[in-house]
């Protein structure tokens, strides 16, 4: 099912979609098209995309390709997905320690719609960050370790 979805191959092609998409939710899924955790994602991803089509707009990215982005939102598991709109980074909580990207696949389609328009009606207000309304039981944990450089 990944091939409904656009890929995005290099970083000027993640910037310039970053900031041209305007008014909707950005998803960025990072990962490899080889996982089995990325194609199930890939699938609740591209089964939701007409769906979604007024509120977001879902994008593919090769962590293996674009080695300048995983690094700097330190995707170290993937599948991970990114979320902006109009430009600016959103974050939500999952009851994580990370707050900036969504880490595993998602366990519904219906988990995912209902993070986009939870994001899209806060990013609408103004808001940076948001609660997640995926039930805490969904939401795959990862014991996150931090290094120092």
């Amino acid at each position: 099912m990944a091939f409904v979805l656009k890929k995005l191959e290099r970083k000027k092609e993640i910037d310039d979609v970053i900031k041209t998409t305007i008014d909707k939710v950005l998803c960025l899924r990072f990962g490899r098209d080889s996982d089995p955790g990325c194609l199930h994602c890939d699938d609740i991803l591209a089964k939701t995309c007409h769906s979604l089509s007024n509120m977001a707009d879902i994008y593919l990215v090769d962590v293996d390709q674009v080695e300048v982005y995983t690094q700097y939102f330190d995707i170290s598991l993937i599948p991970a997905t990114v979320f902006f709109f109009n430009g600016q980074h959103m974050k939500v909580d999952y009851g994580t320690q990370d707050n900036t990207k969504f880490i595993g696949p998602f366990h519904s389609k219906q988990d995912f719609i209902d993070l986009i328009e939870i994001i899209y009606r806060g990013a609408m207000k103004g808001k940076l960050i948001v609660n997640s309304p995926i039930d805490p039981k969904h939401i795959p944990r990862y014991n996150l370790l931090y290094n120092d450089i």
